[in-house]
């Protein structure tokens, strides 16, 4: 799932901490693809860090409940389907351009149906101090924090989820995306075709998406309640 789509499930949440170790995972391969950090594993006596674990813990039960989902094998497989039309010269791999695809369908789809908003999923990224942040990624394992810290500051500044809000921003998300891996990932004919095969599907995963919500609430509930 992506960064909203985490969010969601703790969008009532006051602890800034926890907010940011749900999607913290995701931040950290976009500031730098070669960390490889396992934090789930540790404990410390400061409840700020225990907070991000926490987080961090919550973002690995959601995206495996998310991945084993129907539902996403289901819209993955069929949007990569639909891409195909948009692939043709491409370098870009049909599973991935769907599974990404999908996620970012979700996030638009819970913005414009406003399930969570921009202001508040901003407003706890803001409330972290970063020396905080620095000193936790220190304490996980993490060489060069600096990397992230500016990774980070530039995207709260820029708050470029905003933009998910638009159908158009989706496809743009989706290339910046895909240019990660492959440089010329799409021409501007194929960018203006991915743009309107997402605009259809996102029709035809509107009505139920919330399904994919709910299924994983029920599954968290049942994992946290669950008796030692």
């Amino acid at each position: 799932m992506n960064f909203l789509s985490h969010y969601y499930f703790d969008k009532e949440v006051t602890n800034c901490y926890h907010i940011l170790g749900t999607v913290l995972p995701d931040l950290l391969k976009n500031a730098d693809k070669t960390v490889i950090i396992h934090p789930e594993k540790l404990n410390h006596p400061d409840g700020r860090f225990q907070s991000l674990i926490s987080g961090w813990r919550k973002h690995l039960d959601v995206d495996r409940y998310f991945h084993s989902a129907e539902f996403f094998k289901y819209h993955s497989h069929q949007l990569k389907l639909a891409l195909l039309p948009a692939l043709q010269g491409s370098p870009v791999k049909p599973f991935f351009l769907g599974h990404v695809a999908s996620e970012l369908i979700l996030d638009n789809l819970l913005l414009t149906t406003g399930k969570v908003t921009i202001e508040g999923f901003y407003d706890h990224l803001n409330g972290c101090d970063n020396k905080v942040i620095y000193e936790f990624l220190m304490f996980s394992g993490m060489k060069n924090p600096d990397i992230f810290i500016r990774f980070f500051d530039e995207f709260k500044r820029s708050r470029y989820l905003g933009t998910y809000s638009e159908t158009s921003q989706v496809a743009y998300a989706l290339k910046r995306i895909c240019m990660r891996i492959w440089q010329h990932p799409f021409s501007a004919d194929q960018e203006a075709l991915l743009t309107s095969i997402i605009a259809d599907y996102r029709e035809t995963m509107k009505p139920d998406f919330m399904s994919i919500f709910n299924l994983i609430s029920n599954s968290l509930e049942a994992q946290y309640n669950r008796p030692d």
